[in-house]
């Protein structure tokens, strides 16, 4: 059997703690859809399209990966695609409390045969998260080594 992994977030931008999590799920599953969240009510940098794009081009190496977006409730984009593993990335402590909740609640939406795997940060990209990574960038400091280089030179424009 053929296992699909789903990795979501608004990658807003994606940061090397993402690419390390997409490039170590692209050699556990067949196939890893990065599942751009859209959701309007959210402040963005970037718009849904670019991101998709940004991220399409980081991953341009990774021959089974591939970029999708949704909004809505995660549970019904994975039942309706026929996911069969949803991928979270762990940085802390505190993380794991929010996504166990999340999982939990998940799993009574998950169609049976969908599990939930949470896989912790390299340590070296456990402090960066993208609203950091904009704040620095906003602010005039260097954002080098924490996005790759695709998105550094768009977040530089």
């Amino acid at each position: 059997m053929k296992i699909r992994a789903l990795y979501t977030g608004s990658f807003d931008p994606l940061t090397m703690g993402h690419m390390n999590i997409i490039e170590r799920s692209s050699r556990l599953y067949d196939e890893v859809t990065v599942g751009v969240i859209d959701n309007p009510s959210k402040k963005t940098m970037f718009s849904l399209e670019e991101r998709e794009k940004m991220i399409r081009d980081a991953l341009k190496e990774l021959d089974n990966v591939n970029v999708d977006h949704f909004s809505g409730l995660l549970a019904d984009f994975v039942n309706s695609r026929g996911f069969n593993v949803v991928v979270r990335g762990l940085r802390a402590a505190g993380d794991f409390e929010y996504e166990i909740q999340m999982a939990q609640m998940n799993a009574r939406l998950f169609h049976s045969d969908v599990e939930t795997v949470f896989l912790m940060t390299d340590p070296r990209y456990s402090f960066i998260s993208s609203s950091m990574v904009k704040e620095v960038c906003t602010l005039g400091g260097s954002i080098d080594g924490l996005v790759p280089e695709e998105i550094l030179k768009r977040m530089s424009e």
